[in-house]
């Protein structure tokens, strides 16, 4: 009677146990298929005024408008974006937290901080690639060089008297510069800013002379002469420039620097809905709205697949850690 007792005891439990299961698996399925249920944070680890900024704001506008809830932006600069990266790696991984990924955060930081509390490759999950936009090279109107062949004679002639300024640390325009400077042999001080207006506020009243961005933050000021673009570092000119020579045709065969914008959400967020954020993206990233102005700053549009943009960051720490090797670039 007791060994009965027993096992009616283990069936009991054994069924409970099928029960509980099931039920979490239904609440679960239900939560992904009904996602979203509240609004969505997408946070941004610099400053406004960036081109982070510019191109996070843009497509979070018109994907707010795909979904039932609102993309909800939030502005966590600091760190070179670590400490934003952080608190995404170790959000609750159901998709009501994302981040906006770029060539420093991703394919830079791992290589110049030693233990910044996460893996860039095994904490977050690639979603999808927002744009490509051209990174410009400027100078203050001031300074007596029209072109960066003129500009290398003038920092050649002048070691260690020029000033570039970046977003700081490890920022797409920082890493440009970087590369730049690598290419030509120039010698030129880096001054970091908490961002990228902070660094356009200086070289706009001449306390800085160089400078490197997307066009979205330095279109309007080299149209309305306050600026002089020098070079582009894409493979090709650029149509709303089109009298702007690239960096390779100046000289510097091979050449090339685009910065790069993406989604991403801590590891472990369910499939279908990252698939949600990826289709609703590539949704909002078609509207005229964005289109429009996208292509008035000659960026290229994104809205691929997860894997896609994976192999992207793949392709773009390779390159990266080279050059921040070569040019020994260290965290702040």
């Amino acid at each position: 009677m007791e060994d009965n007792i027993t096992n009616g005891q283990r069936r009991l439990l054994l069924h409970s146990c099928l029960a509980m299961g099931l039920a979490g698996y239904l609440n679960t399925s239900l939560s992904q298929a009904t996602w979203p249920q509240k609004p969505i944070r997408f946070i941004v680890p610099f400053v406004p005024g960036g081109t982070s900024d510019i191109v996070a704001r843009t497509v979070g506008q018109e994907l707010s408008k795909q979904l039932p809830y609102p993309v909800i932006l939030e502005n966590k600069a600091g760190g070179g974006g670590v400490p934003a990266m952080l608190e995404v790696s170790k959000a609750t991984p159901d998709g009501y937290t994302m981040i906006l990924g770029h060539v420093g955060s991703m394919a830079v930081n791992p290589y110049i901080f030693n233990n910044t509390g996460y893996d860039v490759n095994k904490d977050f999950m690639p979603v999808t690639l927002l744009a490509k936009v051209p990174s410009l090279f400027v100078v203050h109107p001031d300074l007596p060089v029209e072109n960066l062949k003129e500009l290398v004679a003038y920092a050649k002639n002048n070691p260690g008297k020029l000033n570039y300024g970046s977003a700081g640390n490890a920022s797409a325009g920082h890493l440009a510069m970087e590369y730049l400077k690598l290419t030509t042999g120039m010698d030129i001080t880096h001054i970091p800013y908490k961002g990228t207006g902070p660094a356009l506020t200086d070289l706009l009243a001449g306390r800085i002379q160089v400078f490197s961005a997307g066009t979205p933050a330095l279109l309007q000021y080299i149209r309305s002469g306050k600026l002089r673009a020098i070079a582009t570092g894409t493979p090709q000119r650029i149509s709303s420039l089109p009298n702007l020579p690239t960096v390779a045709e100046s000289g510097y065969k091979g050449f090339e620097s685009v910065q790069w914008y993406g989604i991403l959400v801590p590891a472990h967020t369910p499939d279908s809905v990252v698939k949600q954020i990826q289709e609703g993206s590539y949704k909002a990233l078609r509207t005229p709205a964005v289109a429009e102005r996208f292509a008035s700053e000659d960026a290229i549009i994104g809205g691929g697949s997860p894997a896609e943009f994976a192999a992207l960051i793949a392709q773009q720490q390779r390159l990266w850690k080279n050059v921040v090797a070569k040019a020994n670039i260290r965290a702040d």
